[in-house]
């Protein structure tokens, strides 16, 4: 294997990383139960060590009812038993560090699991009671207080209040199974600062942020009209506060943290990448942008000019446990962004088309300069899965009134073995999610033994991106070109060059082509949705 322990020294690891994301419940099942374990990624390490990714990033492994996903946690410092052991945890973030790749666990300050002891006993002490400051309770408007305390619509869509028998309301921006922690509550602010030491004196690396814009609210949880008045609950400047709290406690163990930073307003969303807060945060536009060369271009040049003031590195990334698929996002006939509001069932896609466009997307973005975050599957090329609605777990899809199919079409188990039963993901129990008759094509042990395969690839793209400086950060230089290309030049002359025009382009004069995303044409041309690296 290519991997090799870290060395200690490396403290700006992340400034040019590429991290990749493991939903645990789906990467692979060690024990056989149908559910994706500690025991399964501790068993695939060699294969990301392979694929060559320098961290790893777990969205919550923690002891959780899984209303949403795991994001409904009910203790920090245990393992779900679904997933393994806290003791398994630390062999896992070891085993990983003697092979090079570092560990980022996932924190979510908004809310807790309605079975986290603190909620429990707020509800059981009741009205007034110390054990409910420290979630938002509130009684209802109306004769009876049965209309709830204000007009907000939560993240999941409805009312993010929920009644108890008693008559109170308790907030929740997502599923009622999430309330909200009341962060003006010195004991919240506690209790988050140990269990970020808790993590990182197990050795990880680093700390990613769930909706980091969110766990502040004003107190009066007043009445919202967008546009009219202040948000109550996004992009508190008493959020700054918290982070430089965090920032202070990671600087001492050499840690870092990534932010769920969902703003449109470039000026705001620096302030989190300030030095004495967050070190980066997640380069959302980018992965919504539609796949337009001039709105590519004018993303990639919009983030490089927003993280510059701040001297915080771009993080770029086209996937995520929240979102459609790439190969199934780019295959669609119109607006190839991403947007909640428009994932629905029955959306036509070509999936050829969709899968020449991810692979030339996958050049583009690991050219870039900064860090970049590879979500799992993404390097076998998997599409979005329709479940069943019948099967559909994602709280999203029964909230939006059965209208969004949610998001457990991009978190169907992963296919590790074509020949095998439910394609590797483990042998003996049914996964928790159905994977489709077409899977084990995607498998990875066949991608593996075919040298134009997604895996391959991405393979290919890693190990260049990691030996060839010039892909590290550093500047990024335009080329000129023809309308509908996308060509830019990175330090020590590698370069670039994206065809997303209608006809085949001439490649710019070159010295070797390193590496090309798809076949040229007989005569040497670039056809559409192709891209290549090539050294001046």
């Amino acid at each position: 294997m290519k991997g090799s322990p870290l060395e200690p020294a490396d403290r700006t690891w992340w400034r040019n990383a590429a991290i990749y994301q493991v939903y645990v419940r789906s990467f692979a099942d060690g024990d056989g139960d149908g559910t994706g374990d500690l025991a399964g990624v501790r068993a695939r390490l060699p294969y990301l060590v392979e694929l060559g990714v320098d961290a790893l990033w777990f969205t919550p492994w923690y002891l959780s009812p899984l209303a949403d996903g795991g994001y409904d946690v009910a203790d920090y410092r245990t393992i779900d038993p679904q997933f393994g052991t806290l003791a398994e945890a630390e062999k896992l973030i070891g085993e990983a560090r003697e092979l090079g790749i570092r560990t980022i666990v996932d924190i979510v300050p908004n809310h807790v699991s309605d079975r986290h002891t603190w909620f429990r006993a707020a509800v059981a002490a009741g009205p007034g009671s110390p054990e409910r400051e420290l979630f938002h309770f509130r009684k209802g408007r109306g004769e009876s207080g049965e209309i709830p305390p204000n007009d907000w619509v939560g993240e999941f869509g409805g009312t993010p209040w929920t009644r108890l028998a008693d008559g109170e309301w308790y907030l929740h921006l997502f599923a009622p199974e999430q309330p909200d922690l009341n962060w003006d509550h010195p004991a919240v602010r506690r209790e988050h600062e140990d269990v970020l030491r808790f993590w990182f004196d197990r050795g990880v690396a680093g700390v990613r942020i769930d909706s980091a814009v969110l766990p502040a609210k004003d107190p009066a949880l007043p009445d919202f009209t967008p546009g009219v008045d202040p948000h109550p609950y996004v992009d508190r400047d008493d959020l700054h506060e918290i982070y430089r709290s965090w920032r202070a406690i990671a600087d001492e163990y050499d840690g870092i943290f990534v932010g769920e930073v969902w703003l449109p307003d470039t000026e705001r969303f620096v302030r989190y990448l300030r030095p004495d807060e967050l070190h980066t945060a997640f380069n959302l536009s980018f992965l919504a942008c539609p796949w337009d060369a001039e709105r590519l271009r004018t993303s990639v040049d919009e983030t490089l000019a927003e993280h510059a003031p701040v001297g915080a590195p771009a993080t770029w990334v086209l996937s995520n446990h929240d979102v459609t698929r790439t190969v199934t996002r780019y295959g669609r006939a119109e607006d190839t962004g991403f947007a909640f509001e428009r994932k629905r069932f029955g959306t036509p896609t070509d999936l050829e088309l969709g899968t020449r466009r991810a692979r030339a997307a996958a050049l583009l973005t690991l050219a870039l300069p900064g860090a970049v975050y590879l979500y799992q599957g993404e390097e076998l090329g998997l599409p979005e899965v329709e479940i069943p609605r019948d099967l559909i777990q994602d709280p999203m899809h029964e909230r939006s009134g059965g209208v969004d199919p949610g998001r457990d079409g991009c978190r169907v188990p992963l296919p590790w073995v074509a020949d095998a039963p439910y394609a590797g993901f483990g042998s003996t129990g049914e996964p928790w999610l159905p994977q489709p008759a077409t899977w084990s094509a995607y498998a990875a042990d066949r991608q593996a033994a075919d040298p134009a395969s997604m895996l391959s690839l991405y393979r290919s793209a890693l190990d260049l991106r990691r030996t060839r400086p010039g892909f590290r950060e550093g500047s990024l230089t335009w080329l000129a070109g023809e309308a509908g290309v996308l060509a830019f030049e990175r330090p020590g002359g590698l370069r670039c060059v994206v065809n997303l025009s209608p006809e085949p382009v001439a490649l710019p004069a070159h010295g070797e082509l390193l590496l090309a995303s798809g076949p040229l044409t007989d005569g040497g041309l670039l056809p559409q949705d192709t891209a290549v690296w090539l050294t001046a």
